[in-house]
């Protein structure tokens, strides 16, 4: 949000006294800021303060203040206290209260568990993650519902009561106003509405359960093509295996002729699938679904990024768009498998493609129970950092299955 106006401030200052109220965490990611960082800021090139544990930076709005900026530079860096609804100071309205919630920035680090996350011992006392506007994440973290009313009057980004796409399409915000608010999350107790009517949201919604009704039969189907084409090339090359599983007389009997060592050829392209696909995860997720630098600041091109992706970054617990929609993964998947077609011979193909789809159901499901469910340690520690990506830094921890190359890649600190 843009700093207000002098004219704004000085209208905003008059007597009454006043209480905070602070803006709802839910739909905002909080900074946790050590002591030591608050102290840093104390001079009127980069001026904080403290009010009821919550830190503001003041250091635009100083100059205007109307009362001098010798008033707060007392305060730089330290907690104000009440002085703001001290009557023998200067009591200030609802307004003024109002006014100083725009510069917020974060939230004081108050007990020892706190300070220590807030990474001082690291040498980056600035956050509770080694990111920027951290908030505490762990697996057990769970968001309240946001005030849907409230959140469009406050934010006027979209309206949560409205199908979203066309507000996102008629919408005359900026890129940078539209990434900020679609990285902030906001949570429903029903799936929100993106399109209207019942026949559109079907193909927008999806149950965790359906992606393995679908692509596991599909990658089993390809794996028995592969090794059934396997078991014949032993047999003579001119075999056309392709017609072999067609008729389905001969499928039954392929399925029983597959022998120990045509799995023993299957099973490296099913293995070199599931490690395709972990690149595939990693590389798709970072540089198409989070295409943030490079995207148009156009509505069409906002529009197709917040169904693409922007919708799951802006409602990241909606229980039927945790998963791909058949139809989009079958969209995004079809270039792959071309290509996975003119690079290899069909049999290997079929073998490789299988292991990507089988790992890409384990990819969809993961996705859905580190949201939704109470999980083993090690997956914990997976949940931890994926929830990190939704509420601290969308520019970090981009794997879901693995955080192998998160570490390759150094997107894990």
């Amino acid at each position: 949000m843009a700093a207000p106006s002098a004219a704004a401030t000085a209208t905003a200052i008059s007597s009454g006294p006043s209480s905070i109220t602070p803006p709802s965490t839910l739909t905002q990611r909080i900074r946790l800021i050590h002591p030591s960082t608050l102290e840093k800021h104390n001079t009127e090139s980069s001026l904080w303060v403290v009010m009821k544990g919550r830190v503001y930076d003041v250091t635009d709005f100083a100059p205007d203040h109307p009362g001098g900026d010798d008033l707060i530079l007392q305060y730089a860096g330290k907690d104000m206290g009440n002085i703001m609804e001290d009557p023998s100071e200067h009591s200030h309205s609802d307004s003024a209260f109002e006014l100083l919630e725009e510069y917020f920035i974060g939230k004081l680090a108050s007990t020892a568990e706190e300070k220590q996350a807030s990474g001082e011992s690291h040498g980056n006392p600035a956050y509770i993650l080694p990111a920027n506007d951290g908030i505490i994440i762990d697996a057990d973290y769970q968001p309240d519902d946001t005030d849907v009313s409230g959140d469009f009057k406050k934010h006027q980004f979209l309206d949560l009561n409205r199908p979203l796409i066309m507000q996102v399409w008629n919408a005359k915000f900026s890129k940078e106003f539209y990434m900020r608010q679609v990285h902030s999350p906001r949570h429903l107790k029903e799936p929100a509405r993106l399109f209207g009517p019942w026949y559109l949201e079907m193909f927008t919604r999806t149950s965790w359960y359906v992606v393995p009704l679908i692509w596991l039969p599909i990658a089993t189907a390809l794996f028995i093509r592969t090794a059934t084409a396997f078991v014949n090339m032993t047999k003579t090359s001119n075999v056309d295996y392709q017609d072999l599983l067609a008729r389905s007389a001969q499928a039954g009997q392929s399925i029983a002729s597959i022998k120990v060592a045509s799995l023993a050829l299957t099973l490296p392209c099913f293995v070199f699938g599931i490690f395709v696909w972990t690149i595939l995860e990693y590389t798709m997720h970072r540089f198409l679904f989070h295409i943030d630098d490079w995207l148009p600041d156009r509505p069409f091109f906002l529009m197709l990024h917040f169904l693409l992706h922007g919708i799951h970054h802006y409602v990241p617990m909606d229980r039927l768009r945790l998963v791909m929609p058949p139809i989009l993964f079958f969209a995004l998947s079809y270039p792959f498998t071309q290509l996975a077609h003119a690079i290899f011979p069909a049999a290997v193909a079929n073998g490789v493609i299988s292991g990507a789809f089988v790992m890409y159901v384990g990819y969809d499901c993961i996705h859905y129970a580190l949201h939704h469910q109470r999980l083993p340690e090690y997956v914990r520690k997976l949940k931890a950092k994926h929830l990190g990506h939704h509420y601290s830094n969308p520019d970090k921890f981009f794997g879901v299955t693995s955080r192998f190359w998160d570490w390759v890649f150094e997107t894990d600190k």
